[in-house]
């Protein structure tokens, strides 16, 4: 038996973001880096997700993070794309050119190589946001290989999406 996430997981996450979506009449966006669409696939894969979901970016390089959700050079150059402060800016450049309600972003380092010291493999930033809100971001360490990794974060980015948006319903 592993503790590994699966698919599975993904789904039911999935639905269950769907059906709080569905039920506010509000959508999402994905910006997502090291998971290479992963996000986004989990989403689309549930039946009736076009009523939630519009469009979700895949930005792999800097410069595409820079050219498509406006991340600034400086903060890719300073910080790195593994951090909060470019998180935070995929989530705000993803809300304005998508127009969602929420936005959720991930940029990590999925192996084999790349990792650093202070970045080891398996470092994942994962944030989310509601337009006309304020960006929130996680940092994780996720252990396994390289698909590992990937599923672990959108596993993750799904379940700190339904909090979050569990949450703002609550203060409301």
């Amino acid at each position: 038996m592993t503790d590994q996430p699966t698919s599975k997981d993904a789904e039911s996450l999935a639905r269950e973001l769907g059906e709080l979506l569905n039920d506010s009449q509000s959508s999402v966006t994905t910006a997502e880096s090291c998971t290479g669409g992963g996000l986004a696939a989990a989403i689309t894969s549930i039946p009736g997700s076009s009523a939630w979901f519009h469009e979700g970016f895949v930005c792999y390089s800097n410069e595409v993070k820079h050219r498509r959700l406006g991340v600034p050079k400086e903060l890719l150059s300073y910080y790195g794309a593994v951090s909060q402060p470019v998180v935070k800016a995929m989530v705000v450049g993803a809300l304005q050119v998508a127009r969602a309600d929420y936005a959720i972003a991930v940029s990590g380092i999925a192996g084999p190589e790349g990792g650093s010291d202070d970045k080891p493999v398996g470092t994942v930033w994962i944030a989310f946001g509601k337009r006309g809100g304020v960006a929130q971001a996680h940092k994780f360490l996720f252990e396994g290989g390289r698909e590992d990794i990937r599923a672990a974060s959108v596993i993750e980015a799904l379940a700190q999406t339904i909090d979050m948006i569990k949450e703002g319903a609550a203060s409301n």
